[in-house]
């Protein structure tokens, strides 16, 4: 399961999946294939996952979808995954779910000419670490014994590793996901406000105003995330982030500004500290080469060495028995390659 921290966000993007918009262009930009020339996306329609085990019907239960294909349906079962890494059991997790959603359709009498209809399992992931598990549950298996080949389970899904795609220019939003995958790839204030005013710009019309809330909602959530430390209340007086309002520029543009400065200020102070730090070593290495030079007549090169290179426990403990030591070697040990 996810840690807490992410569940607003898988949350955020369930809102956002639940709109047919988001999952036909997702479908449209980044699931690959020829039967989307036939699909009719005005049939999407969402199903509710009763099936699903009351353990992980919080989790899935808005994710499966249909539409027609031709005159067949196809299902899609679509997992969104912000765990911090990629699940090694993914496929096999996808397994089980598909499997469920097969015996509903079974008990549902949702058939074509007697068989099941084509299901197709996507998982969407944001994580920083690349996706390294299997997709196909047959990885997940140990290679089989001579003549068991053909009874390893299979099951392929579709995976959209969104911090690793290849998206288009940030001029106008031509797919809705993708703008949303832009949002989130986005490090500058201008590449933000450049998606929203375009956003703004497709949201129109009455069929988008509840589209247009949720994506509302959740840019004031991502914007939380990217400046954590940004005075939100400033924003929440303008009612509509996409309508290119200039006041909204301004306040992103101050907020990665004052990130920015707390940065260097923050660098500046850990410096100082650094520096006081190294400047109290040296001082302390100084006065012990010093209480070396009076007592014992110089300084050896080897010495100089470790007093420049000593953390501060062993300078202190020099300075402590350099008072009771009758040599050179007595209080540092033997120099570099010499025999003990």
């Amino acid at each position: 399961m996810p840690p807490p921290s992410s569940h607003q966000h898988d949350s955020g993007y369930k809102q956002l999946f639940s709109h047919p918009q988001m999952v036909r262009d997702l479908l449209l930009g980044f699931v690959p294939g020829p039967w989307r020339e036939r699909a009719d996306f005005s049939s999407l329609e969402r199903v509710n996952a009763s099936y699903v085990s009351e353990s992980d019907r919080q989790r899935h239960d808005d994710m499966v979808w249909r539409l027609k294909v031709g005159e067949q349906w196809v299902w899609v079962y679509l997992l969104l995954e912000f765990q911090s890494e990629a699940d090694a059991w993914m496929a096999l997790r996808m397994l089980v779910y598909v499997g469920l959603l097969s015996q509903h359709l079974v008990k549902e009498g949702e058939l074509q000419d007697g068989k099941l209809p084509a299901i197709v399992p996507i998982v969407l992931y944001n994580g920083a670490p690349a996706w390294k598990a299997a997709t196909d549950v047959a990885e997940c298996y140990a290679p089989s014994l001579p003549g068991l080949e053909p009874y390893r389970p299979r099951l392929l899904y579709h995976l959209v590793d969104e911090a690793r795609l290849k998206l288009h220019s940030l001029q106008g939003v031509r797919n809705l996901a993708e703008a949303l995958f832009q949002l989130e790839q986005s490090r500058t204030p201008e590449d933000i406000i450049r998606v929203l005013k375009s956003l703004g710009e497709v949201l129109q019309g009455q069929e988008m105003q509840q589209l247009r809330r949720t994506v509302d909602i959740w840019v004031r959530k991502l914007l939380r995330r990217k400046v954590p430390k940004a005075n939100i209340t400033d924003i929440e007086t303008i009612t509509d982030l996409l309508e290119g309002h200039a006041m909204l520029e301004q306040t992103i543009e101050r907020w990665f500004d004052e990130a920015t400065m707390r940065g260097v200020r923050q660098g500046r102070q850990e410096g100082r500290q650094e520096g006081r730090q190294e400047g109290r070593l040296e001082g302390l290495a100084r006065a012990i080469a010093l209480q070396v030079q009076m007592r014992f007549g110089s300084v050896p090169s080897w010495v100089d060495a470790r007093l420049q290179a000593a953390t501060q426990d062993e300078l202190l403990a020099w300075a402590a028995a350099i008072l009771t030591a009758a040599s050179v070697q007595e209080l540092f040990g033997q120099a570099d390659g010499q025999r003990s």
